[in-house]
């Protein structure tokens, strides 16, 4: 399954599921990830972390390591 992290800059994509437990994926829908929503991939940072998304008309910066959490279509 494809994850946040492999999405490329300026592609849009669809969360699927989340993975993780407890604190972690309740962290990541606290930020407004959740099944279903439209994420766009703005830009990431020189050395590849962390990754800023636009998500429900807010900017959202997010490490690769919660992005590869993140299940997407």
């Amino acid at each position: 399954m494809k994850t946040l992290k492999d999405v490329k800059v300026g592609e849009s994509c669809t969360v699927v599921a989340l993975r993780g437990e407890g604190a972690v994926k309740r962290r990541i829908m606290d930020m407004g990830i959740t099944k279903g929503v439209e994420i766009y991939v703005r830009k990431v940072a020189p050395l590849g972390d962390p990754m800023e998304l636009n998500v429900r008309g807010y900017e959202l910066s997010v490490r690769k390591e919660d992005a590869a959490n993140i299940e997407v279509s």
